[in-house]
């Protein structure tokens, strides 16, 4: 049985009280402050405290959540505590109701500034593809793949808040039969369906972040496209990784959902095999049943699992840590591309047209094997919660404009 509000909440909406997920909203004439979502409306967190109804330690009349996911795991839990009993308590709603403000009159911005961002490539299913996909007469997987996440370093300066327009990327590509590279815009602009998270409370440098310690650092989860121009990547990353194929733009959703929100969605992961360094092992498991889903131009494209991902969250902190990088809060570490094992899961269109080979077809007849001019690209996902509950991730959109020459 899901905990009651007397807030009006549908409960498959998935923004009940055992969700609560943090943002960064603003009205015309107004600042930006931190809210949470609950039903269809943002409470402001900020007119609570003003109100002394939370204690936030100025903290909420602010234009990100960096100030409060640094204050660590005793803040919010206290304050995940007290929003509850704010919001199921009915002696509460006379001083609260005016703090709650319909969704549809706000803006979301972007929740958190960005420190450092890192993206792993964490989905077998994903991998295996891509290395048949580039790798037809070798293994699909590079022999570390299973030994570590592998993962690239990606540009904080161009991760966006959801709506941000996606301008088509110019780059140098080239194609199979010539000889020599051309430059241009992409023609091969593909989204990336993905979960991140945010690092809240910082570590020192020189010490790594054991998987046990996830929750004392990590503040929450948010979806993440992150665009990818796959011409100029397969050009560029020849012996290097990715570059100007991916540092272009990548977009994040508006709310933040924190991990204690999660608990409930916690599942058995992929069996490792061969069994990780100890500095990987976790003794608990951290799988998330989320299940994602992919639009373009609101006809659904994929619906990639989760619970698939062969590296789980506190095993990349772990990795992005263990040579004593220090974590700094806003630190954004994205899954990589999440993809099952059925075409429908693919979580890319590289795979899902097979590197244009076999054109996606959607439900209203049209065709793609790469991302057109125009088109716009909608990834959102739910989890289970506490009580039977739904949690929702929102949603992350951005639409394709033409380069600009």
């Amino acid at each position: 049985m899901t905990t009651v509000t007397w807030v009006e909440v549908n409960e498959e909406a998935g923004f009940g009280v055992e969700n609560l997920p943090y943002g960064v909203f603003s009205r015309p004439g107004e600042l930006p402050r931190v809210g949470v979502a609950i039903g269809e409306r943002v409470l402001d967190l900020a007119g609570l405290s003003a109100a002394g109804l939370v204690d936030d330690r100025r903290c909420f009349a602010s234009g990100s959540l960096n100030a409060f996911m640094v204050a660590g795991p005793a803040s919010w839990r206290a304050n995940r505590t007290r929003l509850v009993e704010l919001l199921t308590d009915e002696a509460h709603r006379p001083e609260v109701e005016p703090h709650l403000i319909p969704v549809a009159d706000v803006k979301l911005l972007r929740p958190f500034e960005v420190a450092d961002y890192a993206d792993f490539y964490s989905s077998e299913h994903h991998a295996s593809n891509v290395g048949r996909i580039f790798r037809p007469n070798s293994d699909s997987l590079m022999a570390n793949w299973k030994r570590l996440p592998i993962a690239y370093h990606g540009r904080a300066g161009t991760v966006y808040p959801s709506g941000t327009p996606i301008i088509r990327p110019s780059g140098q590509r080239r194609t199979p039969g010539e000889a020599e590279p051309s430059f241009g815009p992409t023609l091969q602009l593909d989204f990336e369906a993905e979960v991140g998270f945010v690092a809240g409370v910082p570590s020192p440098a020189g010490r790594g972040v054991p998987t046990s310690a996830f929750r004392d650092h990590v503040f929450g989860f948010v979806l993440v496209n992150d665009w990818s121009a796959r011409d100029i990547q397969n050009w560029e990353s020849r012996p290097l990784g990715p570059f100007l194929s991916k540092s272009f733009a990548t977009s994040i959703s508006p709310w933040v959902v924190p991990v204690a929100a999660l608990e409930p969605a916690r599942v058995t992961p992929p069996v490792q095999d061969p069994a990780p360094l100890p500095y990987l092992r976790c003794d608990e498991p951290w799988g998330l049943d989320l299940h994602l889903e992919v639009l373009i131009n609101g006809q659904v494209a994929a619906r990639p699992p989760f619970a698939s991902m062969y590296w789980t969250a506190p095993q990349q902190l772990a990795h992005a840590t263990v040579n004593g990088a220090p974590l700094r809060t806003g630190d954004l570490f994205a899954s990589g591309t999440v993809s099952g094992p059925e075409r429908h899961q693919r979580g890319c269109l590289l795979e899902l047209s097979w590197n244009g080979r076999e054109p996606v077809v959607l439900d209203d007849g049209t065709k793609r094997t790469f991302l057109e001019d125009g088109d716009t690209v909608t990834i959102r996902a739910k989890a289970p919660g506490a009580s039977g509950s739904r949690i929702s991730f929102g949603e992350v959109t951005g639409t394709v404009h033409p380069t600009v020459l």
